[in-house]
């Protein structure tokens, strides 16, 4: 493949390593389909076989770039028909149509609430719709009167993903970051809040509160245990099982700081595998506690 590669492209340097790591780019990116993948082999065996056979076969080569840049430059439109002019219309008004409610719809929102676009696949499909859109975004350009309306590269971007499909969150851009908290978050917590009311009452029993409600809880508190409340011991047995709640809570809320480093740790690997600008600014952002 590299030496192939060096005679259809001899002006350009390019290691074998650097030659494969686009070719895992390229299918792992899913850029063509099982159908084309077979049909560039298949051309690319054949060609090689007339090299090994024939020393004309360059030119035959040098020409095949050429076909293939003609099939992905030209702007077909998809599921059209073979007799097709009226499906290009319809799909073309449908565009156009999509592109005008994208412009409405991002001019009338704030720049904090707008959607974060995704990142698309560069199949052929999403090329066509994005050279299709093209032509009708230089309208838009050529009528913006001042610098906030020259925002319709955005309004471009939203509706191609309206139109391959693309999810497309609506959460805005402002936070960056999801508020849901995590279920394992949320149960502890709760344990902590619980243990903390159960503390304040038993520190008031101990205190000489003797209302119903404090001592019913105090009972419940020793429920399973062969302490009662008249023993004469009781004041210890009461400071005993407080600090045992106080440890607990301590436990529990070092489990949630190691949980959340661990998972702020495994976010950030992910982010700077995926897209190092939102990372950085993530880190230069300051944080709300």
């Amino acid at each position: 493949m590299h030496r192939l590669f060096a005679e259809l492209e001899p002006s350009l340097t390019v290691t074998e390593q650097n030659l494969a790591n686009l070719v895992r780019y390229i299918l792992r990116l899913n850029i063509f389909d099982v159908a084309e993948i077979k049909r560039l082999r298949c051309e690319s065996v054949t060609s090689s076989d007339e090299n090994a056979t024939a020393e004309d076969a360059a030119p035959q080569i040098v020409e095949q770039p050429a076909n293939v840049d003609a099939v992905v430059n030209t702007p077909v439109l998809v599921d059209s028909n073979d007799d097709g002019t009226v499906a290009q219309e319809l799909e073309l008004e449908h565009m156009g149509s999509t592109l005008e409610e994208a412009v409405v719809e991002t001019r009338s929102t704030s720049l904090e609430n707008r959607p974060r676009l995704p990142c698309i696949a560069l199949s052929k499909r999403n090329r066509a719709v994005v050279r299709t859109l093209n032509p009708m975004l230089v309208t838009y350009l050529e009528a913006s009167r001042d610098i906030c309306e020259m925002d319709s590269i955005f309004d471009t971007a939203l509706a191609v993903c309206r139109i391959i499909g693309a999810k497309v969150s609506t959460a805005g851009r402002a936070t960056g970051q999801s508020s849901a908290i995590p279920a394992w978050r949320r149960k502890i917590e709760e344990r902590i809040a619980k243990s903390r009311a159960l503390i304040g009452r038993l520190i008031c029993f101990r205190s000489g509160n003797n209302r119903p409600r404090i001592v019913r809880t105090v009972r419940m508190a020793f429920a399973g245990t062969n302490v009662s409340l008249s023993q004469p011991d009781i004041t210890q047995k009461l400071t005993e099982r407080i600090d045992d709640l106080k440890q607990r809570i301590a436990a529990w809320g070092k489990r949630i700081r190691r949980y959340t480093e661990r998972s702020t740790c495994f976010n950030q690997n992910r982010l700077f595998q995926s897209d190092q600008k939102r990372l950085y600014e993530s880190l230069e952002r300051p944080m709300v506690s």
